[in-house]
């Protein structure tokens, strides 16, 4: 029972891990694929987008957005998908340390300091998409 327990949650594991690229997206929705035109469907084999497309285009074309926002402008409805990722940063930190440890009958001392570079990773959207009328 565990091993199979533990099969299953590792096979979810290794799905979920997964990239999620056009070509992946257009074998499971292939209706919608097969919906667009000629030159839409050349355009989301290479994970492009382009002025005119459909809600439906834009997620073969680069997946599902991270944000979704909903609103009007008149009397259209209005939908933003925002596509985030990360982008790195870069600087120059110091560190320093001084401290004592005392073991059986000795004592011990430490320190240390320096400077060096260090990255940071930080959130940043990286592209939106405005739909309106859904498209």
């Amino acid at each position: 029972m565990k091993k199979s327990l533990f099969a299953v949650l590792l096979g979810l594991l290794a799905a979920s891990c997964a990239p999620s690229t056009p070509q992946s997206r257009i074998q499971r929705e292939p209706g919608k694929f097969e919906a667009l035109s000629s030159s839409q469907q050349a355009l989301v084999r290479e994970g492009r987008i382009e002025r005119g497309m459909n809600q439906d285009a834009v997620f073969l074309a680069w997946g599902s957005p991270s944000r979704v926002l909903q609103g009007a402008k008149g009397n259209r409805l209005t939908e933003r998908w925002d596509y985030a990722g990360s982008r790195p940063v870069y600087y120059n930190n110091f560190y320093g340390s001084y401290g004592r440890w005392y073991g059986p009958g000795r004592r011990y001392g430490y320190y240390g300091a320096g400077w060096g570079p260090e990255v940071a990773y930080i959130p940043s959207r990286i592209g939106s998409v405005w739909f309106v009328d859904n498209r």
